[in-house]
């Protein structure tokens, strides 16, 4: 798994690339800790390169948002193909998240 990290007018770009899995998890929060000490408020994680993501993957994502929800940060979803998106439908994550169809759309909710 890689991430590529990109800013866009006070909001972070997340370009996760692989599988969020058992294995790539531990990266993922470690990742995402720096990003919350940090205080980034507005993020976008683009799933465009995303092939798979396990429970434990998801379990990392639930808790990044309430981390950032601790501190009045917000997350925007992007890019789910259709497989992920509809396993976030199953574990009703999809109520949770913020998800958009593309992360022009999210960048453009973050900026209003």
């Amino acid at each position: 798994m890689q991430i590529i990290k990109e800013n866009k007018n006070d909001i972070l770009l997340l370009y996760v690339k692989g599988e969020i899995d058992i294995n790539t998890s531990p990266q993922l929060k470690k990742d995402f800790d720096k990003i919350i000490a940090a205080k980034n408020g507005k993020i976008v994680m683009s799933f465009k390169d995303v092939s798979y993501i396990d429970s434990s993957g998801l379990a990392t994502l639930v808790e990044m948002l309430k981390n950032l929800r601790s501190y009045g940060g917000k997350l925007k979803l992007a890019n789910l193909s259709t497989k992920i998106k509809n396993l976030f439908e199953i574990t009703k994550l999809e109520k949770l998240f913020d998800i958009t169809q593309e992360e022009e759309e999210a960048i453009k909710a973050l900026s209003a």
